[in-house]
């Protein structure tokens, strides 16, 4: 018997536990009671529960062959929380097929801050929704978190912010918010510390009796980053969701977005038309070209996660956009 070290902070949390590098280990994780809280820091596991993380492992696997060693945890700080390789992407519609994405290839490191920019209709939102599983590309290779996005989906692995902030008007804050809690199972002791959690995280407690229509944009839409949040996926995937709202509001929003993304760590996947909104929210921006859509350039922004506002005026910030700015020119962008 091998038992696997059960002393890591939080290791009982399914996420968590994949990126320490026992994802072989899933199913009995899953198995934990869901009295644990696991989201919460120095969670460790009880007594009674170290029995799950321990596996009958052949002795001759123990520092194994090549293929075995291939497998060996990679580092958090390089594991790949999204990897396309050569996906292309075609529809087939009544007058002929749609070539929406061409031979597309990107890495994506976990925790990074990621925004896709380009025209409209050039696959930001197929790009997306192909990493979601939504829609399934015609070729090439796609891992999310080391596994297909099957699995991922049906592990529930990301949350998703559509360009509307999709509530139900009949239903109250608290309630829009504990949907996909209901629907996963869990205890309504368990929806409601989460729900007030998560509210809180996007500064809408007091706020849980509301209806949406009660609420500003703005607010709807933090309501519905809080809802995506609440089962702690890894991967949060968002579809220009400040499109719609004014520039003071989203201003503010993308000042809140990057203080949650520092708080929870996650890897967030951006789509934008904004140039300023991508250079200031990202680790990474990807700049893309009309369709068929591939992939013009990749730009890196090394700016502090704490950031405000005024890092727009600095010249590294203008060199950034000029960068995007470039890059879409060359893309033809500009040509619609």
């Amino acid at each position: 018997m091998v038992v696997l070290p059960i002393n890591i902070p939080r290791c009982a949390n399914i996420v968590r536990a994949n990126r320490i590098g026992v994802c072989e280990y899933l199913p009995m994780a899953s198995q934990m009671r869901r009295s644990l809280k696991p989201d919460r820091p120095g969670d460790t596991l009880l007594a009674d529960e170290r029995e799950l993380f321990v596996a009958r492992i052949e002795p001759g696997r123990i520092m194994g062959n090549k293929a075995d060693a291939a497998r060996e945890p990679v580092p958090t700080s390089h594991r790949l929380a999204v990897d396309v390789r050569n996906v292309s992407l075609t529809f087939a519609t009544g007058d002929g097929k749609v070539e929406a994405l061409s031979n597309v290839s990107l890495q994506i490191a976990d925790g990074e801050f990621v925004s896709f920019i380009g025209p409209s209709g050039c696959g930001k939102t197929t790009m997306l929704r192909v990493i979601a599983d939504l829609q399934q590309p015609t070729s090439g290779t796609l891992l999310v978190n080391g596994m297909s996005a099957e699995q991922a989906r049906l592990e529930r692995r990301y949350g998703y912010v559509f360009q509307a902030p999709a509530l139900f008007p009949w239903r109250t804050i608290e309630k829009n918010l504990k949907l996909p809690l209901e629907i996963m199972g869990f205890s309504s002791s368990e929806q409601k510390q989460r729900a007030a959690r998560y509210l809180a995280l996007v500064n809408l407690t007091g706020f849980e009796l509301k209806y949406p229509w009660q609420l500003s944009g703005g607010m709807q839409q933090r309501v519905s980053i809080a809802r995506a949040l609440s089962f702690d996926p890894a991967l949060l995937l968002m579809d220009e969701p400040f499109g719609a709202l004014d520039e003071i509001v989203r201003d503010h929003l993308n000042e809140q977005l990057l203080q949650l993304w520092d708080k929870t760590g996650k890897t967030v996947l951006f789509v934008t038309h904004s140039i300023p909104e991508a250079v200031f929210l990202s680790t990474k921006i990807v700049v893309m070209s009309p369709r068929p859509g591939r992939i013009v350039d990749v730009i890196d922004c090394s700016f502090p996660r704490d950031r405000t506002l005024e890092v727009r005026e600095s010249p590294e910030f203008l060199k950034i956009a000029q960068r995007v700015r470039a890059g879409l020119r060359a893309g033809h962008s500009y040509d619609e």
